[in-house]
């Protein structure tokens, strides 16, 4: 039982460590919407992900305000362990102004590579 406690204790030191250190991904970003993408923000591979071999695609909606700055992000689908670093990276991206608010469609694919 203590066994197990301890593992379970290293596994939860083990995922606050990868939330705190953070290794650059080859993610590729694309957005299928209206408005041009000024500032772009890598996304963060999640270290566990990668030591896990964990790859894909995370799908994200972006409510983009009509100053240019993101609003509100929905994520669409992807692992759950690529899910919070692409939304932190397209939080911090900039879009062209426009008369209105405008929904746009990322997708970020992350490949350890």
């Amino acid at each position: 039982m203590k066994s197990l406690m301890r593992h379970g204790t290293l596994a939860g030191l083990l995922l606050a460590a990868t939330l705190s250190v953070s290794v650059k991904t080859q993610a590729q970003e694309s957005t299928e919407g209206s408005r041009k993408v000024l500032v772009q923000t890598a996304a963060v591979y999640p270290t566990l992900a990668h030591s896990m071999n964990i790859r894909g695609m995370v799908k994200l909606q972006a409510v983009v305000a009509p100053n240019g700055t993101v609003k509100k992000i929905d994520v669409l689908g992807g692992h759950p362990l690529l899910t919070q670093s692409a939304v932190t990276a397209v939080g911090h991206w900039k879009f062209e102004p426009g008369p209105k608010e405008t929904k746009e469609s990322i997708e970020i694919k992350f490949d350890p590579q």
